[in-house]
């Protein structure tokens, strides 16, 4: 026992050096482990704000039914995009206009061509004649870029124009 105890004596300051170094190190590892604790907690708090006396399993449950809420709400948003994007594809985009003298006894550029047309180029040349005595209009059909009936070459480019828009 005498020589533990010289054992001891010898290599007391080594020991208690130690055993200080063990302390300081426990004391950080406590430190950190209250500051990972009270991270934790203030997301726990932030996770169930406005909920009382509710367990975790119940504030997770309320979440996810708010998320499929918002998948089905965002799903309906989609049918009604689509189905507004088809209808879009039909109605008329693309509009040029060119006003010209139709005839020489008229003073100024009353006459007119006007195209109207959709995404497929589709739609109608509205042309307006004016003269001195009379006016007369004309509608011509227009089935992706091309009429069945005879275009005059003001008509040809009031339909070329609209059709370069995009």
């Amino acid at each position: 026992m005498e020589s533990v105890l010289t054992v001891l004596d010898t290599y007391m300051p080594i020991i208690l050096a130690a055993m200080a170094i063990l302390i300081i190190i426990l004391f950080i590892m406590v430190i950190v482990a209250l500051s990972s604790l009270s991270s934790l907690e203030k997301r726990y708090r932030k996770l169930s704000r406005g909920v009382d006396n509710k367990n975790l399993e119940e504030i997770i449950d309320g979440y996810m039914e708010k998320v499929e809420a918002v998948e089905r709400e965002g799903r309906e948003v989609k049918g009604l995009y689509d189905g507004m994007d088809q209808r879009l594809k039909g109605c008329l985009q693309k509009v040029s206009i060119v006003r010209y003298r139709a005839f020489e006894d008229v003073g100024s550029d009353l006459s007119f061509s006007v195209a109207a047309l959709d995404e497929k180029n589709s739609g109608f040349i509205l042309t307006g004649l004016f003269g001195r005595h009379e006016s007369t209009t004309y509608a011509k059909p227009v089935d992706r870029g091309i009429s069945r009936y005879e275009l005059s070459s003001e008509e040809k480019q009031v339909l070329k124009e609209a059709m370069d828009k995009k």
